[in-house]
């Protein structure tokens, strides 16, 4: 059986690609969790001949470097391209009971179609999740540091030990040196940026003149 055996009959739509996958940026990943006692305990690991198993572990891991992530082109000869066998030996694999496409399903994406497989797809969703909760981990680290960095120097500057401990005013101060000042935070340019923001400030009535927090 080839690849051509597993078309959409005609009239039944097929689903659409996950939207979430389709950032090509998720294909700089260089590693890919891979639940073993799922693979030893399924119908293609305990039926399928070695070579059709060998072929259907590089194609999960193939499809990870592909747009949309997780997916397989629809195309005999690309995918026999992309696990660098003959055609023939492609479609040798094919024609087993079990093959090396087994549990892919055809997705719609842009104007064509891909393959998609439901665990590589989790596989995949799982790693996107893990990426945004590190992101957002990073960058809340990078926010406490740098407004932790304003209130010593505030502290520097001889600002009363309220105003450097208010969470709010430094919160407000910072985003107010985000607009403002673009340059690196380095003295003695920024102690003048500061100064300018605790002006503003004053202006803005987030503390009184005489330097008291409100």
């Amino acid at each position: 059986m080839t690849a051509t055996h597993l078309r959409a009959v005609d009239g039944i739509s097929l689903p659409e690609y996950p939207e979430e996958l389709c950032d090509p940026r998720l294909t700089s990943d260089y590693f890919t969790m891979f639940w073993h006692d799922r693979w030893l305990s399924s119908t293609l690991h305990l039926t399928a001949p070695m070579a059709v198993q060998g072929a259907a572990l590089n194609l999960f891991f193939l499809s990870r470097k592909q747009t949309p992530v997780g997916s397989l082109p629809v195309d005999d000869k690309v995918i026999a391209r992309l696990l660098r066998v003959d055609l023939s030996d492609w479609l040798g694999w094919m024609a087993q009971p079990v093959t090396p496409l087994h549990n892919w399903r055809r997705y719609e994406y842009g104007e064509g179609e891909v393959y998609g497989h439901p665990v590589v797809i989790e596989v995949a969703r799982d790693a996107l999740e893990r990426r945004e909760v590190r992101k957002a981990s990073s960058e809340s680290k990078a926010i406490y540091q740098r407004q932790q960095r304003l209130s010593d120097v505030m502290r520097e500057m001889g600002c009363d030990k309220s105003m450097c401990s208010d969470k709010v005013l430094v919160e407000r101060l910072d985003a107010w040196l985000l607009e403002n000042h673009r340059a690196q935070r380095r003295m003695p340019q920024f102690e003048a940026s500061v100064t300018r923001a605790l002006n503003h400030a004053v202006s803005q009535g987030w503390i009184d003149g005489r330097g008291a927090s409100i």
